[in-house]
């Protein structure tokens, strides 16, 4: 078996503050060689964190370790952790049939526990998808009427796992590979958060 076809275990952990209100929940991270961090979204081509800064502080590098093509863990955890945001990938386990980060080569083997994750952060009514992929494994784990295909980027449906009624929103990957500009991907997660109660940084007009 070739090494691009092995199964993967996720690298992270979900990380779930017990005050948690809502749930980030993307794919899979990259291979170790693409990470710039232990953590999630660790890919220093990823955008994520850079719009987390310009939606929280109005600076996209507020993350970013000073001098360094990486993001810093202990910062994004101790905010995320503050502010109560939860971060978890919707798949367990996976083989990269192309070897590479792409959702696209992901040979999904075992999906996230969704009702165990959801146990641990009792206050979580939203949760958020990164992207395309994300999106079709989250609503797999779902009780919802409404098909991947329908639901567009940037609304926001109804959906239950268990007893829990939740409202799901899809967000835009923060890929570079998604054909969207930071700034318009920042604005989308801005509204995301803003309707889920967050404070968040004062848009530079």
């Amino acid at each position: 078996m070739t090494a691009e076809h092995e199964i993967e275990l996720r690298p992270f952990p979900p990380f779930l503050p017990p005050n948690a209100t809502v749930l980030m929940m993307g794919s899979f991270p990259p291979a170790a060689e693409k990470r710039a961090m232990e953590f999630h979204y660790p890919n220093f081509q990823n955008d994520m964190w850079r719009v987390y800064g310009l939606v929280f502080f109005g600076d996209a590098m507020h993350f970013q370790r000073v001098g360094e093509k990486a993001f810093d863990a202990e910062k994004i955890k101790a905010f995320l952790a503050e502010r109560g945001i939860g971060s978890c990938p919707g798949v367990r386990r996976a083989i990269r049939t192309h070897g590479n980060a792409s959702d696209t080569y992901l040979k999904v083997v075992e999906t996230v526990e969704l009702p165990e994750i959801l146990e641990k952060i009792p206050r979580c009514r939203r949760i958020c998808t990164t992207g395309g992929k994300a999106t079709e494994i989250l609503l797999a784990l779902l009780e919802t009427e409404v098909k991947a295909k329908d639901f567009k980027t940037g609304t926001t449906i109804t959906a239950r796992c268990g007893d829990r009624d939740l409202l799901v929103t899809r967000l835009p990957s923060t890929s570079r590979a998604y054909p969207m500009k930071l700034e318009k991907k920042a604005e989308a997660y801005r509204k995301f958060f803003v309707e889920a109660g967050f404070t968040v940084a004062e848009q530079n007009r």
